[in-house]
């Protein structure tokens, strides 16, 4: 069951993380991945949320670890930085490793805070 419950929130974060992603790059005409910041600071506040919440461990499989997982992207955000390094932005790829990382920290914090 407990799978089942991480595949379920999988199938719905990782189209949610394509949408959210197309939607704010068809807004957004930089070189910036701002969809992967995005999503990986909304799976943040989810995440926060959800831990301030003390949710059940089934509906922390389905949203954290299902829906959240499969919405955030680490690959997406490591190829983005390392495709903007290699065109000589780099900084542009900082910028994008301390709005990845930190932004969405910082969301997972406020996300806790409002809940907790």
């Amino acid at each position: 069951m407990s799978a089942l419950l991480v595949i379920l929130g999988g199938m719905l974060g990782a189209p949610l993380r394509y949408l959210i992603d197309l939607k704010v790059q068809n807004l957004h005409s930089g070189v910036f991945p701002l969809g992967t910041t995005m999503v990986n600071v909304l799976g943040g506040l989810l995440v926060g949320l959800l831990l301030g919440l003390n949710t059940s461990s089934e509906s922390t499989l389905f949203l954290a670890t299902g829906l959240a997982g499969a919405l955030t992207t680490y690959s997406t955000f490591s190829y983005e930085t390392l495709r903007l390094a290699e065109t000589g932005r780099w900084w542009l790829a900082i910028a994008n490793v301390g709005a990845n990382i930190g932004l969405a920290v910082l969301a997972t914090w406020l996300g806790y805070l409002i809940t907790a």
